[in-house]
């Protein structure tokens, strides 16, 4: 192994010594750090073939991570994707963290709106807003008001 394979390899170690990483993070972080990806890429498949980076570990890691944050699956889908993990079931790895989407979703709100009722429209607005932007569909949400209101907010009023 030559001088730079190993300075790659140092690095790696130290990445993966702090957190999981996927296979694309490391080519980008080791890439700003000056290494060339013709470079990179054999050490990456060696750390691999030993066992040392994962991308399977490193998307149940971070599936757990966001999913404990508060976030729903459009948000983590999407960052899987662009540090291109493609292939992973987020449902099953769901399950080992809570029932389904909907618990989930109705946990991050209660504890965001301990106020159970929203007093007006544009209350309503936030709250659904503020699921959206944590990844939760809108047929889930809709599905949420509907559930703890018994009816849904925006087409029967208030």
């Amino acid at each position: 192994m030559d001088a730079v394979a190993k300075q790659i390899k140092t690095n790696c170690l130290r990445l993966l010594a702090r957190r999981e990483h996927s296979r694309e993070e490391l080519v980008d972080k080791l890439r700003l750090k000056g290494f060339n990806r013709d470079n990179i890429l054999p050490v990456l498949n060696e750390l691999a073939e030993q066992g040392w980076q994962s991308d399977s570990r490193y998307a149940e890691s971070y599936i757990r991570e966001q999913i404990r944050k508060g976030y729903g699956p459009l948000v983590i889908a999407f960052e899987l994707n662009r540090n291109a993990i493609t292939e992973v079931n987020l449902d099953d790895i769901l399950l080992s963290v809570a029932d389904s989407w909907q618990a989930h979703l109705t946990q991050v709100y209660a504890k965001k709106y301990q106020d159970n009722h929203p007093k007006s429209v544009i209350e309503l607005a936030k709250r659904n807003r503020f699921l959206l932007q944590r990844g939760f569909s809108t047929a889930m949400i809709n599905n949420l008001f509907t559930e703890l209101y018994g009816r849904n907010l925006w087409r029967s009023g208030f």
